[in-house]
């Protein structure tokens, strides 16, 4: 391992215009953090990294590099990109177990974070940091949102969450677990409490349902659902995942690590529609997942899915997909599993004025992440949709600078 880091660490071209860094939503200085880690200097390495994203631990290993830092590296056109994944794990990991911030709190700067996943933790680093009082309020037993609820564990390893919430622990951040804000805990009882300012970080939890005959029946579960806790399902032998993103591979990968013997993936284009990234798609194949693609479903039922099949058409040079008409079939299956996106609950919303929502019931911001109501704030899938974490850490970091900037100058 280490020498495998070494070996790709020194085939940086350490680029002085480095597109690699370009690439990254949060601008990783990637090259200075290889030259830092080759010279000996991992801890500073580790420091720079986490300044510039307190996740870096986290993206390292869930990050969709291809597309961002490692797509971007200039090594990609001839031979093999750095492999800056493994590299950022590695540093990220080792400072993760040193970091000993503690910084000077005034608790007159209360601010509530509602909600601890990526956009959450990412605000109370930076936040506590600069010597804010901070309180997360988290709907669930544990903090992590998406990251621990929505993300297996041989993707993303749980105690790198652990370790995130005791740093927070040791910067004086309290963590109010199992607490729902909106009916019980308002946002005007918070201000009511001393709060200057409020961030919404909720994420994105109602799954989206295609609307079909059969949704409501006993075999039939949600994607989101089923990743909180896969081991109280039952799902048989054999299942069909209903979707094409990275959630439906998540699912269909464990899926068959919890005992599956078939696991089927069925979406209405080709592999090369599929939303999933390269990576998840290939290590889907290579955990045995097959795929069931141009069929459409239009009804489940206790057998399984009943489809119809498609087909791609060109006309005047627009790609165009049709169903063909008696090509009606059934996917017979044990379960199936539904990933066709989610989106928000209305917890807080539905009970606090002056907070407006789009037609898709997303958090309507500014883009420094200002709500419609002063001092309430809000970033991550509950502004945007489902989106990569390090998108989420981008945004997050403006919104706390917006945060301190209105308390500041009060």
């Amino acid at each position: 391992m280490v020498q495998h880091i070494i070996e790709e660490a020194k085939r940086c071209l350490q680029c002085k215009n480095a597109k690699c860094r370009k690439g990254c939503p949060v601008n990783t200085p990637i090259n200075e953090a290889i030259n830092m880690l080759l010279s000996g200097k991992i801890s500073e390495a580790g420091e720079k990294l986490f300044q510039n994203n307190p996740l870096s631990a986290v993206c390292s290993l869930i990050c969709p590099h291809e597309k961002f830092c490692e797509g971007s590296c200039v090594l990609a056109n001839k031979e093999n990109p750095i492999h800056w994944s493994s590299i950022e794990h590695y540093i990220s990991d080792y400072y993760l177990n040193k970091i000993n911030m503690k910084p000077n709190i005034d608790t007159n700067k209360k601010v509530a974070i509602i909600g601890s996943g990526p956009a959450g933790i990412t605000i109370a680093f930076i936040l506590a940091s600069m010597g804010y009082d901070i309180t997360i309020f988290e709907l669930h037993d544990k903090i992590g949102g998406v990251l621990r609820y929505g993300i297996p564990d041989f993707r993303l390893p749980k105690d790198i969450l652990e370790r995130l919430k005791e740093k927070l622990i040791n910067m004086n951040v309290k963590i109010r677990p199992n607490t729902l804000i909106g009916p019980v805990i308002t946002i005007d009882n918070l201000f009511r409490d001393g709060y200057k300012a409020i961030f919404i970080g909720t994420g994105v939890w109602n799954p989206k349902p295609l609307r079909l005959k059969g949704e409501s029946l006993g075999h039939v579960h949600y994607a989101i659902d089923y990743l909180k806790n896969p081991d109280v399902y039952d799902l048989g032998k054999k299942i069909c995942v209903i979707g094409a993103g990275n959630v439906a591979m998540d699912v269909a990968r464990t899926a068959l690590r919890k005992g599956v013997n078939e696991v089927y993936v069925m979406y209405r284009k080709s592999e090369e529609d599929m939303s999933a990234s390269r990576h998840e798609i290939e290590y889907a194949k290579l955990d045995g997942v097959k795929f069931e693609f141009y069929k459409t479903p239009i009804e489940l039922n206790e057998k399984g899915v009943k489809y119809l099949e498609t087909k791609k058409l060109k006309e005047d040079g627009e790609e165009k997909l049709i169903t063909l008409e008696d090509s009606e079939g059934l996917f017979e299956v044990d379960s199936i599993i539904i990933a066709a996106s989610q989106g928000p609950k209305a917890n807080i919303v539905s009970h606090t004025k002056g907070i407006e929502i789009n037609k898709f019931g997303l958090v309507t911001t500014d883009e420094c992440g200002r709500t419609t109501r002063e001092g309430v704030f809000a970033s991550g899938d509950v502004v945007t949709g489902a989106k990569t974490v390090v998108e989420a850490v981008k945004f997050s970091k403006k919104v706390a600078e917006a945060i301190d900037k209105y308390i500041t100058q009060r």
